[in-house]
């Protein structure tokens, strides 16, 4: 993995709050920073946890807007970071802010979203200036101490490395003796960087006769289809393609949230969706095309976790 060292800092701000940490002087046992992201100069590792795989809520901003979508954030899965570190109080979270998005436009990161005290960064019940970590379920990944103090800033960026996204996201909040930079790693699995191949879908075909695809995406309870999708259905054109004699269901799963008969509504919304891009833009005859919907009828893991919900949200190429 290529390392791209990030910044160091250089300004001092003093500020106020009323919460007091008794903090190490120095990094937790085993924890290092992560490959692509160097630390703010002088903080300090006070939490360290990795997850092997799991769901993450991300609020990005919507619609070519500045405002946070946090009633339908982006949802991923995959290998997920958090490092909590502290750092002087004098060092500001504007400024520590700054000093991120400064690095992460110089190293090419795409900035998802930005917001620092005193702006309008409020929506809904899971605001940030609300339990944004509760809210969003992220407090799942734990901490060393709570990170939402009294001024607040966060910034997203999203990168790729060997063929992999990774999402970088910094909380930072001030209290009265340090500022705490709550940093969250998101290494997304293969579902989202094109791992399934024409090749791929043919040998789930043969052998199963079926195969789930997992990144095709739609914003919840929608059926639009996200444009980070096309590389999947191209895919699966191809296949179409190389197989003139195969007729095939596109089947829509859900998860079990919310009402049972919108959900099967839904999935076959989705189904349809995945059928009509398949015929209008790229020219697969309809006749070799049912879409159909399945709803939470066939789950393939529990519904009781966040990762089984992610596992039943698909959907299934299956031979007719």
């Amino acid at each position: 993995m290529k390392t791209k060292s990030i910044f160091t800092a250089i300004m001092l701000i003093a500020l106020t709050s009323t919460t007091i940490f008794a903090q190490r002087k120095t990094d937790i046992k085993g924890a290092k920073d992560y490959p692509l992201v160097s630390r703010f100069e002088g903080s300090i590792i006070q939490y360290y946890k990795a997850t092997k795989w799991d769901t993450y809520k991300l609020p990005v901003f919507k619609d070519n807007t500045k405002e946070p979508n946090y009633k339908t954030p982006l949802i991923l899965e995959g290998k997920i970071m958090r490092w909590q570190y502290s750092v002087a109080p004098d060092n500001n979270p504007s400024y520590i802010m700054k000093n991120y998005e400064t690095a992460f436009k110089k190293n090419g990161y795409k900035i998802l979203l930005e917001g620092k005290p005193g702006e309008d960064f409020e929506e809904g019940p899971a605001s940030f200036q609300g339990d944004y970590y509760g809210n969003l379920k992220l407090d799942k990944f734990g901490f060393a101490y709570n990170p939402i103090g009294n001024h607040k800033a966060i910034i997203i960026a999203k990168t790729t490395n060997d063929g992999k996204d990774i999402y970088i996201v910094e909380v930072i909040s001030d209290f009265t003796n340090t500022t705490f930079i709550t940093q969250d790693i998101i290494e997304v699995e293969a579902a989202e960087t094109g791992k399934v191949t024409a090749k791929n879908i043919s040998k789930g075909i043969t052998s199963k006769g079926h195969i789930a695809i997992y990144d095709i995406h739609f914003d919840t309870a929608k059926s639009e289809i996200k444009p980070e999708s096309t590389e999947a259905i191209k895919n699966i054109a191809e296949y179409l393609n190389n197989n003139p004699d195969i007729k095939i269901l596109i089947v829509g799963h859900t998860d079990n949230v919310g009402d049972f008969d919108a959900n099967i509504k839904l999935s076959l919304e989705r189904a349809k969706a995945v059928k009509d891009v398949l015929v209008n833009n790229y020219g697969i005859e309809v006749n070799r095309l049912k879409a159909y919907g399945d709803g939470s009828t066939a789950p393939v893991a529990s519904n009781a976790t966040d990762t089984g919900k992610a596992k039943n949200r698909r959907v299934e190429i299956v031979e007719q």
